[in-house]
């Protein structure tokens, strides 16, 4: 499954580009793509598992950046 993500408060593109890399690293997760330019988060990933990798995904941004969250 492939969704869109809307980023609130991503403040630079190297915390966009560290979030890209940890997100790739998840279990199931097939694909990620963090646009800081447009402020949004492409995840490709399992459907079974699809939202369980949401929610590790959004511990991954606020580890990088507090104040950054995933909108759904």
């Amino acid at each position: 499954m492939t969704k869109k993500f809307k980023m609130q408060d991503l403040d630079c593109a190297n915390c966009a580009a560290k979030m890209e890399m940890l997100i790739k690293k998840i279990p199931g997760v097939e694909d990620a793509s963090m646009n800081f330019m447009m402020q949004k988060l492409t995840l490709t990933a399992d459907d079974d598992r699809f939202e369980e990798i949401v929610r590790e995904a959004q511990k991954v941004c606020t580890k990088v950046d507090d104040g950054c969250l995933i909108l759904r």
